[in-house]
């Protein structure tokens, strides 16, 4: 999915598309997109730079990371992305990297790629750690039963192998 540029002469135009989760790109994801996607946005022009302000929102489904079960999670992503042709890229080989610089993407062939977008607002909106409950039990890790459906009959015996010498003392 491109934004053609081109078509925006305008200092001010809106964008507003709701793509069905096929027709969003997807690749080896650490998600999956389960609802249609709408992509919302103001296009500021000032030459040949533009400015993306607005949101994406759909929902994800991600594996739990305590107990692998899929989950589902909202997502209500708002950007304010600059956009900059890449002929203004510098070579320059060491340079601090300043705020202004973390929102700045650069297009080529009056083109700004959707999917790339939507793909950076959706790995922003992840959790570190995603748990499909606030008190996820996870697996047990004897004989990998899933303990938020239910108890396991595996017997904890937890010993500190620095202390195991001193069993065979008695």
């Amino acid at each position: 999915m491109q934004l053609e540029l081109t078509r925006y002469r305008q200092p001010l135009a809106h964008f507003t598309r709701t793509f069905e989760p096929g027709e969003v790109q997807q690749g080896e994801e650490a998600y999956r997109i389960v609802a249609p996607v709408l992509l919302d946005f103001d296009i500021h022009k000032d030459k040949d730079r533009f400015r993306l302000a607005g949101k994406a929102v759909t929902e994800l489904e991600l594996p739990c990371s305590r107990c692998l079960e899929g989950f589902r999670m909202p997502v209500n992503a708002e950007f304010d992305l600059r956009y900059h042709p890449a002929s203004e890229m510098s070579g320059e080989a060491e340079s601090e990297v300043e705020d202004e610089d973390l929102e700045t993407s650069y297009y080529r062939e009056d083109k700004i790629d959707l999917n790339e977008l939507l793909r950076e607002q959706f790995y922003l909106a992840l959790p570190m750690k995603p748990l499909c409950q606030e008190g996820c039990k996870g697996l047990c890790p004897q004989c990998g039963t899933n303990l938020n459906a239910g108890a396991c009959a595996c017997t904890v015996e937890r010993t500190d192998p620095r202390l195991a010498v001193l069993k065979t003392l008695k």
